[in-house]
């Protein structure tokens, strides 16, 4: 099987090292910046304030190996299918997040995990039951 992504943007955000990313996503955190490449800018329409949207973007420079990992507080390790860790097969984020702003192929959400300049993969309304959610 083979698989080809299509970057679609990139992330802005406030963070420039791991040690200032968070750890997970934060509905309440600083604003962050969706930019949309112009030749994709059109499938923004419909789109507005205030929507819930699912992000989907892609971890560099992690290992993609690593199958079974310890959560960072405590417990027994756990294959990395049962954790949201970014290192993982295909270094895939994803984020339910409330678009603050709209405007010229930028999206303004809050509290994204992620680096400043991350891939963005895709953009997706969220469905019913996918919500933003602040974890530990």
């Amino acid at each position: 099987m083979k698989a080809t992504l299509r970057c679609i943007g990139a992330i802005g955000t406030p963070y420039h090292t791991l040690r200032e990313c968070p750890r997970n996503i934060d509905p309440e955190g600083p604003l962050c910046e969706l930019r949309i490449d112009e030749r994709y800018t059109d499938g923004l329409d419909g789109l507005s304030a205030g929507q819930e949207i699912m992000v989907l973007y892609w971890f560099e420079n992690v290992d993609r190996e690593l199958l079974v990992q310890q959560r960072r507080h405590s417990g027994p390790p756990l294959g990395v299918f049962a954790l949201r860790s970014p290192a993982r097969p295909n270094p895939i984020g994803a984020a339910v997040v409330r678009i603050e702003n709209i405007a010229g192929g930028r999206i303004e959400v809050r509290g994204l995990d992620c680096l400043d300049g991350t891939p963005l993969l895709d953009i997706k309304p969220a469905m019913r039951g996918e919500k933003p959610v602040k974890r530990d």
